[in-house]
């Protein structure tokens, strides 16, 4: 059993750790294209196993696509982070070409895998790997809903003083300010969250979460790593151990709540195969003007991308 992790930076050195230290498969490959990075951190994690008690091996490569041969599931978190004074173009341009390369070397050694997406901008960068590769939409998709969810529901742990594990929610749609958190369907030991919190409160929670990734960049002057690394980590091992697990994930929507050849975060079942099903929720007409909110704001960000790609 092998997964693979593209970038040996924050991100994907956190995910890594995370695969290792849950034995999620028995070899752990990290790849990256600055000489020693992702062998250093490899084995850096590998120390560990003796200390956390697992035996799941991590090794690094530097730029060495063989190495991936045979991954059932290759995670990539390639790309640079926006700087300042680049425009929302220039990173889409920059990270759409690694993304591209990236994908074409995967598809080249680990024809079999399933693609998971990390790399910003998230939804886009997701229709690059797709049309890369050339995949079926089922098995390649993004990584920000789980995320997305996980913010909202450690918020409203906090606001509630209740344990996140009994918090359930769905978050829909497009990763950033366009996001549809869905309060309706979120729940507290299946406790609907609007009996336990005024709707002031509530508001101000979702709009936390949709600003999450800014709020760390301003603390931290950087994107957030732990909680990234780890969501990527779990789709991981639903689709490794096909856990069947439920959970919102990027994916090209081909008619499913009436979009068509969009990339946008819904919930589905990810299990051996990828993505299993999708589920369609009956969503209010609040609800679905939101969705269709951030799909234009996504089809207008895949229309950059269309344009530097000719």
């Amino acid at each position: 059993m092998k997964v693979t992790v593209i970038g040996a930076g924050n991100v994907g050195a956190t995910c890594a750790d995370v695969l290792a230290h849950r034995e999620i498969a028995n070899e752990i490959v990290v790849l990256d294209i600055k000489e020693g990075v992702a062998e250093g951190k490899s084995l850096d994690i590998w120390q560990t196993s003796p200390i956390n008690n697992y035996d799941s091996k991590t090794t690094g490569v530097t730029n060495d696509y063989s190495a991936t041969s045979g991954s059932e599931v290759v995670v990539i978190t390639s790309g640079l982070p926006r700087k300042p004074g680049m425009s929302r173009d220039d990173l889409i341009e920059t990270n759409s070409g690694i993304v591209k390369s990236v994908t074409e070397n995967v598809v080249r050694y680990a024809p079999d895998a399933i693609i998971i997406v990390v790399s910003n901008p998230l939804d886009v960068m997701t229709y690059q790997a797709h049309v890369t590769s050339g995949l079926p939409n089922t098995r390649i998709m993004g990584m920000a809903g789980i995320l997305d969810t996980a913010r909202y529901r450690a918020f409203l742990a906090d606001a509630l003083h209740v344990s996140p594990k009994d918090i359930q929610a769905i978050i829909m749609g497009g990763h950033g300010d366009t996001m549809v958190p869905l309060p309706r369907y979120t729940t507290v030991a299946g406790i609907p969250v609007s009996e336990l919190i005024d709707s002031e409160k509530l508001d101000a929670i979702i709009e936390r979460t949709k600003l999450g990734g800014g709020e760390l960049v301003k603390l931290m002057g950087t994107s957030a790593w732990y909680a990234p690394g780890a969501a990527a980590a779990q789709m991981v091992e639903a689709i490794v151990r096909d856990q069947k697990r439920v959970f919102p994930v990027c994916m090209k929507l081909e008619g499913e709540y009436g979009i068509d050849d969009c990339y946008l975060g819904v919930p589905v079942i990810l299990g051996k195969n990828g993505i299993e099903k999708v589920i369609e929720l009956d969503l209010n007409g609040k609800e679905k003007a939101l969705l269709e909110t951030s799909r234009e704001h996504v089809k207008e960000v895949m229309a950059v991308l269309d344009r530097i790609n000719g």
